[in-house]
């Protein structure tokens, strides 16, 4: 890649429209002071100093492509709660598009993360899980038909909480191509089948090995998932880097962190950047290359958080 390219790639994401489908999360984290054990129990007495709210999940992914200048619209759904109304101010406030998000009778999926001394100490987790219902189905995809023309890609980020189903992931997948737009896939294991032909997935490597049905390494592991699905594979391995499989060639990228203090959401970052880069006709490899470099700057953060434009320009 030329010295002066990146710069122009990282200016092109400005103003591409990018759609993320999947799961909706409030991310809340609690900070504090944990001086002292409980009389009550073995545990640490956490004093809060300050509480965050933020978008999770496939709210990251927004987040981080509105971050770096995109047009982020999210489709997915929330409960008719206050974690629900809080997220959605999230959104907007990070002018993440969120008209269309449904909602349910279920809770609106939220993490609690209490970090004292610079170290999460525990993580509260409010959901339950349900599979997307027929109803909830034919919106979806009324709504990915009307806006589909104006998209530049399509994100599919699946946490396995039930709102992309097997079905939705291949009507997603259908309809993209057919308009040709770019398909992103961060899902879990048992969607992954259903995400035959996407442009690439973006699994970790226990997720890879899961997918492939082998514990074989990391080479075999990449080429069974690219053969058995049909699509580029960027496998990602934490302190190890990344390792992309493009066609017939195999790409290692190594780790970019210099001091990793949080790994939440660091795949959402990936997802996002490799979205926008080929929204923007970005080739794999640079497209793969600047993920991986706003992976290793994210990690360096406490919480889900995002990547600028700056900060990714100065890393590269």
């Amino acid at each position: 890649m030329k010295k002066e390219y990146p710069f122009k790639l990282i200016d092109g994401f400005r103003g591409k429209k990018i759609c993320v489908i999947g799961d909706l999360m409030l991310d809340h984290f609690i900070f504090g002071d944990a001086r002292r054990i409980s009389p009550e129990a073995p545990v640490p007495v956490v004093l809060v100093e300050r509480e965050i709210f933020a978008p999770g999940g496939a709210g990251n992914v927004a987040a981080n492509i509105a971050a770096l200048g995109g047009k982020a619209r999210v489709m997915g759904r929330i409960g008719s709660d206050t974690a629900g109304l809080r997220l959605m101010q999230e959104l907007k406030q990070k002018a993440i598009e969120c008209g269309q998000v449904l909602r349910t009778k279920q809770p609106t999926i939220q993490k609690a993360r209490v970090i004292a001394g610079g170290q999460q100490i525990v993580r509260v987790d409010y959901e339950k899980y349900k599979e997307s219902i027929k109803a909830e189905r034919r919106i979806l995809i009324k709504n990915i038909l009307s806006g589909i023309k104006d998209w530049d890609a399509v994100i599919i980020s699946d946490y396995a909480k039930g709102f992309i189903t097997p079905d939705i992931a291949r009507d997603i997948i259908k309809i993209a191509k057919k308009y040709k737009k770019p398909v992103v896939a961060d899902v879990k294991p048992a969607i992954a089948s259903a995400c035959r032909n996407v442009d690439i997935m973006t699994p970790n490597f226990s997720e890879a090995q899961t997918i492939s049905k082998t514990t074989a390494g990391l080479k075999e592991v990449g080429r069974i998932i690219q053969k058995r699905l049909n699509c580029n594979v960027l496998i990602t391995q934490g302190a190890r880097g990344m390792t992309l499989f493009n066609k017939n060639k195999i790409s290692r990228l190594p780790a970019q962190a210099r001091e990793v203090f949080d790994v939440a959401g660091a795949g959402d970052t990936v997802t996002a950047v490799m979205a926008l880069a080929l929204a923007s006709s970005a080739k794999l490899e640079d497209a793969a290359l600047l993920a991986n470099r706003a992976a290793g700057i994210v990690v360096g953060k406490v919480g889900t958080a995002v990547v600028l434009p700056e900060e990714l320009k100065k890393n590269i």
